[in-house]
């Protein structure tokens, strides 16, 4: 027997609807939009794809209290082929994934206003201190030899 297991990443497209069957189980349904970025002919295109999400039981509810439209998430479930007939009687057919389990995949960051510099600035140097000593290494031996560093700039 083949494994049917699907991970996609993407942001929802509407707000998820809650429902519930006649025997007490709750089921959310919700889109999700996936992009797919791509290298043609030098130039980057992206395709979108679009996934009718079910999630039931206490993912469901879950997915239900905490998602909105535009959230980013990650689904990891099973796609399920359902057919179904429409009022008029004409008989449909949807693949759809079935979430075994999502998880956010955003955090909220605070905008902090900018406070200077964001390298430290080098240390004063006394004009009376002695040159700053440097390593040049030309092998792993201990025996490198030491380069004052106004030898290098009179070079």
């Amino acid at each position: 027997m083949a494994d049917n297991t699907v991970t996609v990443v993407g942001n929802l497209t509407r707000d998820p609807e809650l429902r519930f069957t006649t025997g007490g189980k709750g089921i959310a349904s919700f889109g999700l939009a996936v992009n797919r970025r791509y290298q043609q002919n030098g130039e980057w295109q992206e395709k979108v794809s679009f996934f009718n999400i079910s999630a039931w039981d206490q993912l469901g509810e879950n997915a239900a209290a905490s998602l909105t439209k535009g959230t980013r998430i990650i689904v990891t479930g099973r796609l399920e082929q359902r057919e179904y007939e429409t009022s008029a009687g004409d008989k449909r057919s949807v693949v759809e994934i079935v979430a075994d389990r999502w998880s956010a995949r955003s955090a909220p960051v605070p905008k902090v206003a900018h406070r200077g510099p964001s390298v430290p600035a080098a240390p004063h140097r006394h004009p009376a201190a002695p040159p700053i000593l440097c390593t040049a290494t030309k092998s792993r031996s201990d025996r490198s030899p030491k380069i004052r560093l106004s030898e290098l700039r009179d070079q």
